[in-house]
């Protein structure tokens, strides 16, 4: 019974097979086929005999997947290279080396332990990421297929082991394990169905079929003694297209794109299918068009380590100048016989102070030095930076508003070092299908005989009714008539007018009913019966063709059954109020293409009328229509310009009666034309179809809704708000692309769109070209023209401040990408307001984002979330993956895991906001605390001339950065906020100042490094004019330079402790605890370590307890120096804030005088945006608002 359902199928689905190569020229087969065996075409697959001795000579890869950046042998010397290619550590490395050297100012252990720590954290954190990559590849690697291990027995293999050559059965809704050659299926014709949503985002159905020759072998059993060769092209990344043949029997048997099944593509509607594997792992279509996983570093450590080279030249250059200085003093300490600095006993000193060799002195003085001023730079930064970023991470993680609760998916960061980059990013790059959209479309309403009807509302209407602060009223005077969610996927339609039947009772009935005919006849659709609920579904090429059938079954015309030369459809009686069956003879099917823009059908009625049926888009149909079938016109277009304005899809429907002399002169026209095998023979078909699809007569108009995710024209229009532009790049057509452009706000009616489309020109340059490359020349410079004719319209639109729309397709691209021709291209596109590049293969998605990410050095990101934008995500400096409903390829070559489009939002402009800020006064803290430290250290350096003693002991120096003043720069770098989540999102332009960097300037770094000596200069001289000559104990003995050290070194701890206090802008009880605990602390310490025995503790034996706390000088002097440290930055700010407010304290200000709330103070704020909104619903009302002034003014 089951095999006589298949044979059904067969029938159903015959003529459909036969659409899919009615274009196909047997001589681009015949010129395809001469190239195999050539260079790039020399591939040889044995099938069914993989083991066999030839097949073991080849060498072809394994289908083991790796997407790790690490292995088990590369992981130390390859982590160890990212570690020291850190300037930083690098310099510290050369210190430990250093420290057992008599020339060492410390200890060898209090230079070597810090490092070890620093790097061993760092390359564990790296550890355990990859790690997470691993255990992804693993579940990947580890899937089973079926594969035939001889007398006709398929067992179940894991997809690593599978190699070329083998035949493997996969069954209906499994993945294909590699790329193979389709040799059967359970369909009687060879025919499968197949989803790629995971190579090209698109959604409808791809039809295969097998070779004839192997079309019969659909049993295990007749796999025993089958063998075959094939020769074929090379692994290479072009998804469309592939050249080979199979060797059968001594017959030759071309192959196809149509007999190839792609990795990661999903097999549909087809209890299975056999095939043999042709690539394998690497060498599989979608992994050709991915690249290795990229070391990615974020623009602030790589600004961070320029910052580390300036204060490491800084730092020599303080060495060389106390070097110099002191061979000069160390040259006069012996004149004669008399010592100047007797003390020093020169005469019998070691090489290192010997006045007779000064110059030898003081090159390993300078040696000295280096290591004595390398607190200077902070040992400590880089670690504690992956802590934090790991802390962050976590946060990211356990966002609650982030939580997709239907699919169970958090946000996950799978990376933490780029989190600071998700607040600085400039442009986004995002696939369509799955990112965007739902993968879903909804008939929401339609225009019949010049009346609207259908009450819906969709998600663009919602925002422009949001943005003006209105509630959504329907055509029926009803509010909230969204909110009536129909449960039928495809169909959103809410108008009492025409559903249930009482389109009867409208006045023009007789059209309505054509209408929904056209709706039921007009399209590829294949319907499907589910046995047990009876009901109906249906597989179509395109989601908006789905949508169609769908609607007209809802509203009582029920598209049925379709064999290869009738169509069946279950109709609305308006007469007895009951549905009758009734079969349409297909006689013809007219395809759609971009070119055409349309699609018909001829059909024939039961009571013998010739029908042709038609819908396309209105930029065709209606200079098609009749002068008698234009009666509805003006009221059609009025509606489509409103279906347009909402972000729909529109399609103009019209019909006309055919004689039977004029549709037997066409079919045999069409026929031969078909039948043409000469290079033209697609110009041929469409000038046959062109002169026949005329003298229509106008039904009305469709209007769809391309689904979008759940607040993605919200979402855009933040982002558009916060300065950031959006780049769309989609393996759609260009037609489906504008419409979503339309509908996410993108595009709005008004704005001049730059088209650039090879097809505009092709048929021209191929009647002219006499081969590949003039061919090649003739599209470049179509291209190149179009380039040129862009720029001229944007310089013009410039000087008007119009916002541009660029669209150019995949074809053009490939030329826009060229050496030559990229940068004019980039030029224009940059100039545009929105750019969207449709029909981009994976390689042509990653070539523009790394076009965008070298030319402007601005930061990209790129979202997407299927394997074909793998590669994409990879190249940009940060890649999002989008947890859908598309496998787990994007989310496992990702830094970041989203649920939907719609958290991109709070994920750049709160998340991203908080760790660009933190990470920078981070960095800037760090560096000022540390030239505090380090310029102490020249000063009594330049004090003691130059001696080479520090001025405080080892271990205290040695803990500065790890106990004293580093967690409360963590603590900031992980809880500190400027601004609320709350505003962040209201305020969606201060996300601005990340863009354009002002946090981390060199101007905001100098000022933190100015900071930083000012603070050391008064802290040094403070401290040396009072106790210098000044008793300090009760008996009268002034401070001794252990003494001084220790007053040296709290005052530091004061200072820079405070200026964090000072500098945080949200407090929490941990950073209470970590701030004023690093202080006790430092006493807690002082006291502990000065009791240690005088071996151990050296210089701060008991210096605490017996000289400095009993003293009231020292804690007076410490009040002293803190206040007079801080003053010049209290001052600085407070002026700052008062008269030059950055953005983010005018929205502070808003936040703590509660003016949050105030509508025009908010407006005026948001003025003051540092660049403007041209895109989204909000740049959509201002155009809209801005167009009717003009008008008024008028």
């Amino acid at each position: 019974m089951n095999r006589g359902k298949k044979k059904k199928q067969k029938h159903k689905q015959k003529h459909h097979f036969g659409r899919v190569h009615s274009f196909t020229s047997s001589i681009g087969i015949e010129r395809e086929q001469s190239l195999v065996g050539g260079p790039g075409f020399s591939r040889i697959v044995y099938c069914n005999d993989a083991e066999c001795l030839e097949a073991g000579q080849l060498k072809y890869c394994s289908n083991y997947v790796r997407t790790t950046k690490y292995t088990l042998i590369t992981f130390f010397p390859k982590s160890l290279f990212e570690q020291f290619r850190r300037v930083a550590n690098l310099y510290f490395l050369l210190c430990a080396f250093l420290s057992f050297t008599p020339m060492s100012p410390n200890s060898p252990v209090t230079s070597v332990l810090p490092l070890v720590f620093v790097v061993a954290v760092t390359m564990g954190k790296e550890m355990v990421e990859d790690w997470r990559r691993k255990m992804q590849d693993i579940e990947v690697n580890n899937r089973k297929v079926k594969v035939h291990r001889g007398d006709g027995i398929f067992e179940q293999t894991k997809w690593r082991d599978l190699r070329v050559g083998d035949i493997v059965k996969v069954e209906k809704d499994e993945i294909f394990p590699a790329d193979l050659i389709l040799l059967s299926s359970s369909y009687d014709d060879a025919i499968c169905y197949v989803e790629t949503t995971n190579l090209d985002g698109e959604t409808n159905l791809k039809l295969k079929q097998a070779l004839e020759a192997t079309s019969a072998l659909n049993e295990d059993t007749m796999f025993n003694n089958f063998k075959a060769i094939i020769r074929c092209e090379d692994p290479n990344a072009n998804l469309y297209t592939f050249i080979g043949n199979l060797e059968l029997e001594d017959q030759q048997q071309p192959l196809s794109p149509q007999q190839l099944l792609l990795r990661d593509s999903k097999l549909k509607n087809t209890d299975y299918i056999y095939g043999v594997v042709i690539f394998t792992g690497h060498d599989t279509k979608v992994m050709q068009n991915s690249t290795a996983p990229p070391s990615k570093r974020s623009k602030i450590e790589q600004r961070t380590d320029k910052i580390v080279y300036f204060l490491f030249f800084w730092l020599v250059l303080m060495s060389i100048i106390g070097s110099t200085y002191f061979g000069i003093v160390t040259s006069m300490d012996l004149a004669g016989n008399s010592m100047t600095r007797w003390y020093l006993r020169p005469d019998i000193t070691t090489i290192y102070y010997d006045p007779k060799r000064a110059a030898i002195a003081a090159v390993l003085h300078s040696v000295t030095a280096i290591m004595l001023y390398g607190y200077l730079i902070p040992i400590s930064l880089y670690v504690s930076i992956e802590i934090v970023k790991v802390l962050q991470s976590l946060f990211i993680n356990n966002d609650i508003n982030m939580y997709y609760e239907e699919g169970d998916k958090p946000a996950r960061a799978r990376t933490s070092n780029l989190n600071e980059e998700l607040g600085q990013v400039d442009t986004i790059l995002s696939d369509k299908t799955g990112t965007l959209t739902c993968n879903s479309m909804e008939f929401i309403k339609c225009s019949v005989a010049g009346t609207a009807y259908g009450q819906g509302v969709t998600e663009v209407e919602k925002a422009m009714a949001r943005r003006k602060g209105e509630d959504m009223v329907d055509e029926g005077g009803s509010q909230n008539a969204e909110s009536i969610q129909p449960s039928i996927k495809g169909y959103n339609f809410i108008d009492e007018r025409i559903v249930n039947g009482n389109w009867s009772n409208e006045p023009h009935a007789g059209i309505i009913q054509n209408f929904f005919q056209v709706l039921a006849i007009c399209h590829t659709a294949i319907p499907e019966l589910d046995e047990e609920t009876r009901t109906i579904s249906y597989e179509a090429e395109s989601p908006d063709e789905a949508a169609f059938v769908i609607a007209a079954r809802e509203l009582g015309f029920e598209f049925y059954e379709r064999t290869q030369s009738t169509v069946s459809v279950r109709e609305f009686n308006p007469l007895t109020g009951t549905k009758v069956e009734r079969v349409y003879k297909l006689l013809n099917i007219i395809e759609f293409s971009s070119s055409r823009k349309r699609m018909s059908v001829v059909i024939r009625t039961e009571e013998g009328k010739l029908l042709l049926l038609c819908k396309g888009a209105d930029s065709v149909m209606f200079e098609r229509l009749a002068a008698n079938g234009r009666e509805f016109e003006m009221q059609t277009k009025e509606h489509i310009n409103e279906y347009a304005e909402a972000g729909l899809r529109t399609l103009v429907l019209a019909y006309r009666e055919v004689g039977e002399g004029e549709y037997m002169e066409f079919n045999e026209a069409f026929t031969e034309a078909k039948n043409s095998v000469s290079a033209d023979r697609d110009e041929l078909v469409e000038n046959v179809a062109d002169k026949f699809e005329r003298n229509l007569i106008l039904l009305g108009a469709t209007a769809v809704e391309d689904k979008l995710q759940n607040g993605v024209p919200e979402c855009i229009d933040k982002l558009a708000q916060a300065g950031i532009k959006l780049w769309v790049l989609t393996g759609d057509k260009m037609e489906t692309a504008i419409n979503i452009g339309y509908a996410c706000s993108l595009l709005r009616e008004g704005m001049k769109q730059i088209i650039i489309n090879s097809d505009n020109h092709e048929q021209t340059t191929l009647k002219k070209a006499s081969d590949k490359s003039n061919m090649d020349k003739a599209l470049k410079a179509s291209v190149l023209q179009q380039i040129t004719e862009g720029k001229e319209l944007l310089s013009t639109s410039a000087k008007n401040s119009e916002a541009l729309a660029l669209i150019i397709d995949g074809k053009s691209l490939t030329y826009a990408l060229e050496d030559d021709v990229k940068d004019m291209f980039l030029e224009l596109a940059i100039g545009c307001a929105s750019v969207i590049c449709c029909r981009s293969s994976p390689k042509q998605k990653a070539l523009v984002t790394r076009l965008v990410k070298v030319k402007t050095g601005a930061t990209t990101l790129a979202i997407g979330d299927g394997a074909n934008d793998v590669g994409m995500l990879q190249e940009a400096d940060i890649g999002i993956g989008i947890s859908g409903a598309e496998g787990m390829q994007a989310v496992m070559s990702s830094d970041v895991a989203i649920a939907q489009f719609r958290y991109l939002e709070r994920l750049l402009l709160v998340h991203g906001h908080w760790c660009y800020r933190r990470i920078s006064l981070m960095i800037c803290y760090f560096f000022y605390k540390n030239i505090v430290f380090g310029f102490t250290l020249f000063y009594y350096e330049a004090y003691t001339s130059f001696s080479g003693e520090s001025a405080y002991n080892d271990w205290c120096s040695s803990f500065y950065n790890i106990f004293f003043t580093s967690l409360p720069v963590m603590a900031l770098g992980v809880f500190d906020q400027d601004v609320s989540a709350e505003l962040c999102l209201k305020f969606p332009q201060l996300y601005q100042e990340g863009i354009q960097n002002l946090l981390f300037s060199w101007r905001r770094i100098i000022g933190w490094a100015f900071n930083g000596v000012l603070s050391a200069t008064i802290i040094f001289f403070f401290c040396i004019r009072a106790m210098e000559n000044q008793a300090f104990r009760k008996e009268g003995e002034v401070v001794g330079f252990e003494i001084l050290g220790a007053t040296l070194y709290t005052c530091v701890v004061w200072v820079v402790n405070t200026q964090m206090a000072i500098s945080i802008n949200y407090f929490t009880y941990i950073q209470h605890l970590f701030i004023w605990g690093s202080i006790a602390f430092w006493y807690l310490f002082l006291v502990a370590y000065g009791a240690m025995d005088p071996y151990i503790s050296t210089t701060a034996y008991q210096v605490f307890v017996e000289a400095c706390a009993p003293s009231t000088s020292f804690w007076l002097v410490t009040l002293l120096v803190l206040v007079s440290a801080l003053l010049p930055y209290f001052t600085f700010a407070a002026l700052q804030m008062q008269f030059f407010p950055l953005y983010h304290q005018m929205i502070q200000l808003i936040g703590a005088t509660g003016q949050a709330n105030d509508p025009e103070y908010c407006h005026m704020v948001r003025q003051r945006s540092l660049s403007p909104t041209t895109v989204g619903y909000t740049a959509r009302l201002e155009a809209k608002n801005g167009s009717f002034t003009e008008k008024s003014r008028e």
